[in-house]
């Protein structure tokens, strides 16, 4: 089984799970998700076979027939553990090229039940460090301990969690190459080691004019290139990832919450975020998200409308008629369109490809 090139940390949700099965075979061949149970805070054990999002867990396990993920419960609260683990146990055992995700900071309980899935099943388990400020030495001490716990019999796969890495971090490749010297001596020789960071930002009420591109520098790109040139011995097979066209936060968004009565178009190019916030009612609505798709698709930097589903999406969006809104989409849809072409040209960006 091959390394992905690239790991997106993606929620199991609908609109994160149709963009991996509508990428190309030979970028979905190159993705390696690292998929993520959403918040279900207050729920009680027995209420978690039950929750909202199990059937679009077996819908993601289901698409994993060929490439390898993860399946990380990063919100469980202490007395959901025991029902979380027998639930990602018995995905994992349908399909275990879906690995269990613990880390340093977790729990006993939870480590122990994503080794133990990992034994039991012959997968391996993935060890997620989160890094949110500047490195802390002492996690290294934890990360060893968890990885003596693990034994070499227990294929262990390297996460490295930097989350949201915007323009007002700019020591993040410094302190990501830090974290990096400790954890690959504690790791040896790993199946992957991937570093995750970065995101389109937060979109709030009072940011950017109705239909207007708003453009965002792309740090986590800058930061993964940083910690190329570093020349490190053992990196020479660090895999990149980030969170896609959602900011980290979006991960522990429930199913159903609502939200705000706008939607937002996205579009990555070699430096930047494009965002742009559309309406998403009212008479103008149509007319409104037709126009953002075609500031989007009038981009210098618009590639092909067959460069994946995402840029067809926009193009035949662009093209549909005026006095009908088919084709214009809904929050979900703008957010698989989102995700395909970011993460079609993560891929096609990074070497290898």
């Amino acid at each position: 089984m091959s390394e992905p090139l690239y790991v997106p940390v993606l929620p199991v949700r609908q609109h994160a799970r149709v963009a991996y099965e509508r990428l190309r075979p030979d970028i979905q061949a190159a993705v390696a998700p690292l998929w993520n149970l959403p918040s279900s805070s207050g729920t009680s054990p027995a209420q978690l076979k039950k929750a909202h999002w199990q059937r679009e867990l077996r819908r993601v396990r289901g698409v994993h027939r060929r490439h390898p993920g993860w399946i990380d419960a990063p919100f469980a609260e202490a007395a959901q553990i025991p029902a979380l683990a027998a639930i990602l146990a018995e995905c994992t055992a349908i399909n275990p090229l879906l690995r269990p995700v613990t880390g340093p900071e977790r729990s006993e309980a939870h480590q122990t039940a994503a080794v133990e899935t990992a034994r039991q099943c012959g997968c391996g388990i993935g060890v997620r460090v989160r890094m949110p400020g500047e490195w802390d030495g002492a996690v290294a001490e934890a990360v060893g301990a968890l990885l003596d716990r693990a034994g070499r019999e227990v294929p262990v796969d390297l996460l490295l969690d930097l989350g949201a890495v915007l323009p007002g971090r700019p020591d993040a490749g410094k302190e990501a190459l830090r974290a990096l010297d400790a954890l690959v001596a504690l790791a040896g020789d790993r199946r992957t080691v991937a570093v995750l960071g970065g995101a389109f930002p937060h979109v709030t009420d009072d940011m950017m004019r109705f239909g207007e591109p708003h453009e965002e520098p792309r740090a986590d790109w800058d930061m993964w290139h940083e910690i190329r040139a570093g020349h490190r011995d053992g990196l020479s097979r660090l895999r990149y990832g980030d969170y896609g066209v959602q900011p980290p936060e979006a991960l522990a968004t429930e199913p159903g919450a609502g939200g705000p009565p706008w939607g937002v178009l996205r579009y990555t190019t070699d430096r930047s975020f494009v965002l742009c916030k559309v309406l998403n009612g009212g008479p103008d609505r149509t007319a409104g998200i037709r126009a953002a798709a075609r500031r989007i698709h009038d981009l210098p930097d618009f590639r092909t409308a067959v460069a994946s589903a995402g840029e067809t999406w926009l193009r035949d969006c662009v093209h549909g008629p005026e006095t009908d809104s088919e084709g214009t989409g809904t929050h979900t849809q703008w957010l698989w369109a989102g995700n395909v072409q970011h993460m079609t040209y993560v891929v096609r960006s990074l070497p290898g490809t």
